[in-house]
């Protein structure tokens, strides 16, 4: 079990969209955790489980001050909210300004997500939405306690070669240098793309050809479909079948895949540390 942290270079590839759509369907107990410096979505698009709306003092605004003392994983289940359909997520900051009160923290919260998952009471991964990243922002101080790095990225050739260039810098940055394979680095980074379920699979195998000769450190985990319904479903803005939509069924591919490819190897690491996995 580990920490799972996605994030985007530019734009609005569906960072939000795919991290709970990957909450929605994990194989194991998760906790979405918005960890946006920006400002967190789901307070304004989703509903509490009691069917009103969430609260937005209660997340990663409320964890500031205990981090502060000092933060044992399972205190993290004190500022988790469940929404309507059961999915246990920190609610993220309201505005960008709030992000002042996490100065310092970041690696603390990393160092509790990732530790979750050695919970002797409630284990849990943690899949983090870390929105864009560029420049100095401080979430990417999560990353080296992630197990995972997932860039999400949309197949216009811009973004595919921002999603390039950013993966390389993350190798230098996490790895000390770019690498010619996503397994010699830890934290892994992986892409997923957002993409027409027509296209995916020829455009999957160009991007990651294209990241291997980049010598970017970086693959092609999975794609996840370009569905605007079944999107507002996810966000309870439209009524439907929500486990028939393209999205869901696509990002229940990708979950499978990640576990299928590296549970087994989260699960030996919880036992080496004593715990279940």
């Amino acid at each position: 079990m580990a920490l799972i942290a996605l994030a985007a270079d530019k734009g609005s590839p569906g960072v939000t969209t795919a991290a709970v759509a990957l909450s929605a369907v994990w194989p194991r107990r998760v906790l979405l955790a918005e960890t946006d410096p920006a400002g967190g979505d789901l307070v304004y698009r989703s509903a509490a489980a009691h069917g009103g709306p969430l609260n937005p003092n209660t997340g990663m605004l409320s964890i500031a001050a205990t981090a502060r003392r000092g933060l044992v994983p399972d205190q993290l289940w004190d500022h988790v909210q469940p929404l309507s359909g059961g999915l246990e997520v920190l609610v993220g900051l309201g505005i960008a300004e709030q992000a002042a009160g996490l100065t310092g923290l970041w690696p603390t919260l990393g160092h509790a997500f990732s530790t979750l998952a050695d919970s002797p009471n409630a284990p849990a991964d943690v899949i983090a939405d870390c929105g864009r990243i560029s420049g100095d922002t401080p979430a990417v101080e999560l990353f080296p306690h992630a197990a995972l790095v997932l860039l999400i990225s949309r197949t216009e050739p811009e973004a595919i070669a921002r999603v390039r260039d950013r993966a390389a810098a993350l190798a230098t940055k996490l790895h000390g240098g770019a690498r010619g394979a996503a397994s010699l680095g830890t934290p892994l980074i992986g892409v997923v793309l957002v993409a027409d379920p027509g296209d995916a699979p020829k455009i999957a195998g160009q991007v990651n050809d294209m990241l291997v000769h980049a010598q970017t450190g970086a693959r092609v985990i999975g794609t996840i479909a370009d569905d605007p319904t079944g999107a507002d479903q996810l966000a309870g803005r439209k009524r439907g079948r929500l486990d028939k939509s393209l999205l869901i069924r696509s990002a229940r591919k990708v979950a499978a895949d990640i576990y299928q490819q590296y549970g087994a190897a989260w699960a030996h690491q919880a036992q080496m540390n004593g715990q279940p996995g």
